[in-house]
């Protein structure tokens, strides 16, 4: 295929941080620590470490695959390599995706700002847990406080994607990550030094393999795969930045295993805090905004925790929010042949919308239902449980039914000068076990799987 000029992530650490921001985001550090407490704690997190190195990894790699072979954004990705087919719509899956989940993702992220904000002025201190779940739904139900800052972080996206890959993206990257692995390692050694942190750690490491069940499977299956970014066209985009001579398996690896450390890091500092204060670990959804504010405002220094948590969640949110933004980016700059910052301008102002509707759809819209959901709830699931699943996929079946095998192993092993141990193994799993897998992480997630076997 012939390679146009076009930019490029500018080193190598460049290249693993970035793709390790696309990765990280709520889902490791909120998502992550109440799936792994309703699920029964250890023994989830060993089935998600394995659906993490056997699933995760090889669709990683199919998917760095696409975009540096093509070199391009999403939807031109597979236009350039299947031309005149609609395979396409894989593409065009993965830009909508991207587009709609940036739209609630910033609304959530803005949230982070509310509590920082909080947290410096001395509001959260004082209050009970009733209290915290009051804040919080009258600051999330209300009309302006949260558009206004689902507006500033959008306007905080927008700044970096303007800058271009290497001195916006790569140069953030480098700068947020460290800085986000250092205060969660400090938050991490602050909660285990809780009178209960045995317990919590007992909870996380010591798995009861009776709790592993079909449904703990699949469940740690779709946190595996939502974790790692795979089908919104996230890992596409940012390997279309990749040099020639970056290893797609190392890179793979690498960020893999910074994703998944980010999650179980967050875990331990999250569940020795919660056990010390008698706090159940199946705490839910909630357990960001209202039961964490909760535990820290016992500490010592309570509001100095509270502010350095809510930084940290908030660099986790804006490292994905920076990954979602490019990918509509990159595709309408590349595809409608306008420039970068026009293009950036366009999809800032689009997710703005969306994130206005999907706010006001918790508060004085929240009459308005769409198949018994409010609008934020009904984004949320239409994207996470039909369009990502959709589109991993596809692409798995893509890779397995469209590229011919040799131009697989040329890519992944950089034409040879990479060794690639069980590749056939890798391409065999890609092309029927992966889009099986995938499946049935749609069936559980949109509760087919239930409504089927019981």
């Amino acid at each position: 295929m012939a390679q146009t000029k076009r930019a490029t992530f500018g080193s190598k650490i460049g290249v693993v941080l970035a793709t390790v921001g696309c990765a990280v985001g709520l889902g490791n550090i909120w998502r992550f620590p109440y799936m792994l407490g309703d699920n029964g704690g250890a023994a989830f997190l060993l089935v998600y470490i394995g659906c993490i190195l056997f699933l995760g990894i090889p669709v990683m790699i199919t998917e760095f695959f696409i975009g540096r072979y093509s070199h391009k954004n999403v939807a031109g990705a597979f236009k350039a390599i299947a031309p005149g087919t609609k395979w396409s719509i894989i593409g065009y899956n993965g830009v909508l995706a991207a587009f709609l989940i940036l739209g609630y993702y910033s609304v959530v992220s803005g949230w982070t700002l509310e509590y920082i904000v909080q947290a410096c002025g001395g509001s959260l201190a004082g209050k009970d847990a009733s209290d915290f779940a009051n804040e919080f739904t009258n600051f999330s139900t209300s009309v302006f406080r949260p558009i206004l800052w689902t507006a500033v972080f959008i306007i905080l996206t927008h700044v970096i994607i303007i800058s271009g890959v290497k001195e916006g993206i790569e140069r953030a990257s480098k700068v947020m990550m460290p800085v986000l692995f250092l205060i969660l390692i400090a938050l991490c050694i602050r909660s285990l030094t809780l009178p209960g942190a045995n317990e919590g750690l007992t909870f996380l490491f010591q798995p009861d393999f009776s709790k592993i069940d079909s449904s703990v499977v699949l469940s740690a299956m779709g946190q595996a795969f939502f974790s790692l970014s795979i089908g919104m066209g996230c890992l596409v985009t940012y390997a279309s930045y990749f040099g020639k001579n970056t290893n797609l398996q190392t890179t793979a690896l690498q960020v893999t295993i910074l994703d998944t450390l980010v999650a179980v890091l967050a875990a331990v500092m999250i569940f020795p805090a919660v056990f010390n204060f008698g706090i159940e670990p199946t705490a839910g959804p909630e357990l960001v905004f209202i039961t964490l504010p909760n535990v820290f405002e016992q500490l010592p220094f309570g509001n100095i925790w509270s502010f350095v948590f809510f930084v940290l969640l908030a660099l986790a949110a804006l490292t994905s929010t920076i990954s979602l933004h490019e990918v509509s980016t990159a595709y309408i700059h590349e595809e409608y042949h306008i420039s970068r910052k026009k293009a950036a301008i366009l999809v800032s102002i689009g997710v703005f919308i969306v994130g206005v509707i999907c706010s006001l759809s918790m508060g004085i819209w929240s009459a308005y239902k769409i198949f018994g959901l409010n609008i934020f709830d009904f984004v949320d699931f239409v994207t996470a449980k039909i369009m990502l699943p959709f589109g991993g996929m596809m692409i798995c079946i893509f890779v397995g039914k469209r590229i011919e095998k040799n131009l697989l192993r040329e890519e992944v092993t950089n034409h040879g000068s990479i060794r690639f141990y069980f590749f056939n193994t890798y391409a065999f799993f890609v092309k029927y076990i992966a889009p099986i897998l995938i499946g049935l992480i749609f069936l559980n997630e949109t509760g087919l799987f239930r409504a089927i076997f019981n």
